[in-house]
């Protein structure tokens, strides 16, 4: 966790370096997190392209808020609070819903039983982690928009509990309620599969 707060000392450093007029010091800030923010608009915004186009306007309006961003958060929880919302405006003035199938889950191992078979390299091993990550990636994309963003900060991300709470604007306990039923629901789609 000490990381953690180093890593949040330094971007509130950037942060008040950008607020005194230093408009080079956001750029830091941009390549620090740009491809996190693009992982975490990926499950909103199917067309690569727009993802881009939904992290730049992400970082716009970042900027434009950042004279009145005072600390009381984490710098990425605030970036992710914003990176978020301009996704669901991006799907609101597009008129869709979340793609089925856009969560990059690498790894089975994330799941119980998915360590089993990370040491096995057989064509069937393989075929059946590839199945595994069909199927978690379905389950995924197929969740509630609430469940989909809690475990995607908690699982992809690394989130704290109190993390997903302020970036989602909910209590911690609402956090782990949806981050269990996420677990189930994707638990019930692959436990066939083990």
């Amino acid at each position: 966790m000490s990381d953690n707060g180093s890593q949040n000392k330094i971007d509130l450093e950037i942060v008040r370096r950008v607020q005194r007029g230093d408009k080079n010091a956001f750029d830091l800030l941009v390549i620090k997190y740009q491809h996190k923010l693009a992982q975490l608009v990926l499950p909103y915004v199917h067309d690569r392209d727009d993802v881009l186009d939904v992290v730049q306007e992400s970082f716009i309006k970042a900027y434009k808020a950042l004279p009145g961003f005072r600390g009381d958060s984490a710098f990425y929880t605030w970036l992710y609070r914003i990176a978020i919302n301009t996704s669901k405006n991006y799907l609101t003035a597009q008129s869709r819903r979340p793609p089925r199938s856009d969560v990059d889950a690498n790894d089975a191992e994330y799941y119980d039983g998915g360590s089993a078979m990370h040491d096995n390299t057989t064509p069937e091993a393989n075929l059946a982690k590839q199945q595994i990550k069909e199927a978690i990636d379905r389950a995924i994309a197929n969740l509630p928009e609430e469940l989909k963003v809690a475990i995607t900060l908690r699982e992809f991300e690394a989130m704290s509990y109190d993390e997903i709470a302020n970036v989602m604007d909910c209590p911690v306990g609402t956090v782990r309620s949806r981050i269990f039923r996420a677990r189930e629901t994707i638990d019930n789609e692959i436990k066939d599969l083990l």
